[in-house]
């Protein structure tokens, strides 16, 4: 199976916004898109979709770790994109 195309997987990060997900470590969290931004709402600062895209050239990622020296908010991203929501098991 080919993965989809990073703008398919965006349209998929925008669509469950609202929607619970969980940090690798079980924390749950909620988010909002707003342009190009991811705004958790467990803290202050947002992820941009460029972040979100570098990450997506990797998976599937071991963990947020692997991650967290070269985008903002790895924790989240990691648990966005391997969410089966996002991810639909393509990777």
């Amino acid at each position: 199976m080919q993965k989809s195309s990073f703008e398919e997987v965006w349209k998929r990060i925008a669509a469950n916004t609202g929607e619970t997900f969980h940090t690798i470590s079980g924390l749950p969290f909620t988010y909002n898109v707003k342009k190009d931004t991811v705004h958790p709402n467990r803290t202050e600062y947002q992820i941009s979709k460029t972040d979100f895209e570098k990450a997506y050239t990797m998976v599937p990622i071991k963990g947020p770790g692997a991650i967290n020296k070269i985008v903002r908010g790895p924790s989240y991203l990691w648990a966005i994109l391997h969410d089966k929501r996002i991810s639909l098991n393509e990777w």
